[in-house]
């Protein structure tokens, strides 16, 4: 499937309608899905409709945006008008959203194709969509590999060409831990920058919406499209939002060099010998297009997980208790009592990691080790935040690799919820410091699986981001790869 730039003017042109777009996109997905399961919910009718609508304005010489007419996928945590919204959970198999959350109404307001809700680990816990309590997505360069976590189902969409570009989720590194899995672009953008509205929240500090797409320029357009102040979020960002295509240059040259700094504690020990190899190749790569390139120190970096650990479940504990099958969603409707009903509805609605982090986090929370636990954490968390604080005034944009490993067979971790943890080393302090970070394929390794390395920006800097991800991209040909299915 060709790019948004792309399929734009061919509409222009009307090369192709809206409605033939579409259908391209509904028979990728109906050739595929046996294999890759990307999709929990297939919106044939309602991106049909959506299609047809477009095509009549550009019949009746009515000015359509960019994003008009291309089929987009949607990770099912955001709130979708008239279509099940189930976080992958039992818990809300029959939740038909009254409303549409702020970021797909911007989506449908732009004119895109909403062609489907796409499959995540549930409530958007775990690093390889096995927790999903309908189905385990593949990842599209290997089927027998996952496709990485929570937004498995969204990256491995767009690699597979089922759409040209996706909405997921972040909340420690749920984008682009998945993007460099699949091999594609995937950025989760400064905390704030997009509104969370209608987000089902799992941790709502750390949550954020951000993009897919399998090009930087692709990954941009749509971030563009869903960024922006919400006075229906109180964390959203009342700043002006730039337009971050006209950031894309082919190169870094610019009348000050730009500092690009190489966090020196994400290498070494527990990093994949494969996955090391190719990102200090890329990072080379940068340095010949005109970066500054230094190593820089970020020491707290490790104790990023363990911080996460204990913040994130805490936060999904207060944000799950709602789950009680008293107002929607599941009820078990073999209890005697009302406390009966609360313990086996969530019993039963609620998958094995979902209860895991509900039982962490209330715990954490719970009197006598608040302050042990979670106030300890949090001060971490500060901690990490300085770090990146006392590195950005050395460099522009950080570098690191987006994953230890490349993608991990199907049930390999299952049994070993650490080592799954463990997945999300480099991506968390990310999310804790609330900034911005984007993973972009930079190579493959030995068994010829896709290698992802991640950017880090500044508060609200994405423009730099993607003016860093660009000239790369456009130095190599990793991008133009697919995988053969």
């Amino acid at each position: 499937m060709a790019s948004i730039r792309e399929l734009h003017q061919q509409l222009m042109k009307k090369q192709l309608s809206a409605v033939e777009i579409t259908k391209q996109a509904l028979g990728r997905i109906e050739a595929l899905e046996p294999r890759l399961h990307s999709f929990l919910d297939v919106t044939t009718g309602k991106a049909l409709e959506q299609a047809r609508a477009v095509d009549a304005k550009i019949a009746a010489g009515e000015e359509v945006g960019i994003l008009a007419g291309i089929p987009i996928g949607v990770k099912d945590n955001l709130c979708t008008k008239g279509i099940p919204t189930t976080c992958a959970s039992r818990i809300l198999e029959n939740f038909v959203p009254p409303y549409e959350s702020t970021a797909t109404q911007k989506l449908i307001d732009a004119g895109a194709v909403i062609i489907g809700k796409t499959n995540l680990d549930e409530f958007g816990m775990g690093s390889s969509t096995e927790n999903s309590a309908y189905q385990i997505t593949a990842n599209p360069w290997d089927v027998s590999r996952v496709p990485g976590g929570s937004s498995g189902g969204s990256a491995a969409a767009v690699a597979a060409e089922e759409c040209v570009v996706s909405l997921g989720t972040d909340t420690g590194g749920s984008i682009r831990q998945p993007a460099a899995f699949c091999g594609v672009v995937g950025i989760k953008p400064t905390y704030g920058l997009v509104s969370r509205y209608g987000l089902i929240a799992y941790a709502s500090s750390l949550d954020q919406v951000g993009s897919f797409g399998r090009t930087v320029e692709d990954t941009a357009i749509l971030l563009n499209a869903i960024a922006g102040y919400d006075p229906k979020d109180s964390t959203s960002l009342k700043v002006e939002v730039p337009n971050y295509v006209d950031c894309l240059k082919p190169d870094l040259k610019a009348r000050r060099k730009l500092k690009i700094g190489v966090i020196k504690e994400t290498f070494g020990t527990g990093l994949d010998s494969g996955v090391e190899k190719v990102v200090t190749k890329a990072i080379e790569q940068l340095q010949s297009l005109g970066a500054e390139v230094h190593i820089i120190s970020c020491p707290n970096f490790r104790y990023g997980v363990p911080s996460y650990y204990i913040i994130a479940p805490s936060e999904a504990s207060a944000n799950l208790a709602r789950y009680d099958g008293v107002k929607y969603g599941f009820r078990a409707d073999d209890a005697d009592n009302l406390l009966s009903m609360y313990t086996r509805t969530r019993s039963t609605g609620f998958g094995a990691e979902v209860k895991r982090r509900i039982m962490i986090g209330t715990y954490a929370l719970s009197a006598g080790y608040y302050d042990a636990y979670y106030l300890k954490a949090q001060k971490v968390r500060t901690l990490i935040k300085q770090d990146f604080e006392s590195a950005f005034k050395m460099v522009d944009v950080l570098v690191c690799p987006t994953t230890p490993t490349t993608a991990f067979k199907t049930g390999e971790k299952v049994s070993n919820p650490l080592s799954m943890y463990l997945n999300d080393l480099m991506t968390i302090p990310v999310n804790l410091a609330g900034l911005p970070g984007l993973s972009l394929p930079c190579g493959f390794d030995d068994q010829g699986l896709p290698v992802g390395l991640q950017l880090i920006g500044q508060v609200l800097r994405e423009d730099q981001l993607f003016q860093v991800a660009y000239a790369y991209e456009q130095s190599t040909n990793w991008f133009t790869n697919q995988p053969q299915l």
